[in-house]
């Protein structure tokens, strides 16, 4: 586990994820979320869809990331891999228009602040091609600048998914945070579930370890960040070891192997939270 990851999914980042209520206030203001219970059908439904999708895009952001290389050496164009292909990914699979607002504003606020944080050309790349990009492609930048590997890139997107609308949930209906966060414990396997198949698509097997590239003996192992433990430079040519990516360059090539599970409930709500006149929460 490293620090970088527990600043990512640290609610005071100042990178907007706490003004997003995921759905929760709507879903309040609607009836059907009223109790702990309720909440708790809520976050396992929004982390089996969103949640899904937000990590497999965000682990597969850092698969790009990591093999773009802090030199920008690898060129995705013979792959029609770029960042640009992979936020219209995230545009086909989010359907509500203020859903990708909500995303595009989050994913530019994490971006400038990730860039002051973990200065990285990578993350300077993906300004300039996009420069509102969707929340999961930030994270995933941000995940990648910071060392942290795809897997656990994934876990964080599935972990703003639950935790965003649950601490919303407590706000909105005064629950009992102590009964909330037992909620979120018990997602523990579900979140980590998530975060292991996000990682499937994105050219990742359980066997070979997610990785950035980044080994404790400070040698590079795969194609990944092109960084060792030292921070110096690494042969991207050495040979695999057992924290290899799995062929992540033909991996990310079959973007359609990336989930697309729908939330049609999620959709509305956002849609109707977008012309509420009355908001607590800006998304």
């Amino acid at each position: 586990m490293r620090p970088a990851l527990l600043l990512l999914t640290d609610s005071r980042l100042p990178a907007g994820g706490h003004a997003h209520s995921g759905g929760a206030e709507r879903a309040v203001a609607s009836g059907a979320v009223h109790d702990v219970p309720s909440l708790a059908h809520f976050l396992r439904g929004r982390l089996r869809t969103a949640g899904t999708v937000a990590a497999a895009l965000t682990a597969a952001s850092c698969a790009h990331a990591s093999c773009i290389g802090d030199a920008g050496a690898v060129s995705w164009e013979t792959l029609d891999v770029s960042w640009e292909a992979l936020d219209a990914e995230v545009d086909a699979r989010t359907a509500s228009p203020a859903q990708r607002e909500a995303s595009r504003t989050q994913g530019r606020l994490l971006l400038r602040v990730a860039r002051r944080i973990w200065p990285s050309p990578v993350l300077d790349e993906l300004a300039r091609a996009i420069p509102s990009p969707h929340h999961p492609l930030a994270l995933g930048a941000a995940a990648h600048a910071a060392g942290v590997t795809p897997e656990e890139a994934a876990l964080a997107a599935a972990y703003h998914a639950v935790t965003g609308p649950a601490t919303a949930a407590v706000r909105l209906l005064g629950l009992d945070p102590v009964a909330v966060h037992a909620v979120l414990a018990g997602l523990d396997s579900d979140l980590t579930a998530v975060a292991t198949r996000a990682c499937l698509p994105s050219g990742f097997t359980s066997d070979a370890g997610p990785a950035s590239g980044r080994t404790t003996d400070a040698t590079q192992t795969g194609p990944a960040s092109g960084r060792t433990t030292d921070g110096s430079r690494a042969d991207r040519a050495s040979g695999a070891g057992p924290s290899t990516i799995a062929d992540p360059f033909a991996a990310l090539a079959a973007l359609e192997a990336l989930p697309a599970c729908s939330a049609p409930a999620l959709d509305l709500l956002a849609e109707q939270h977008a012309r509420a006149e009355v908001r607590l929460f800006i998304s």
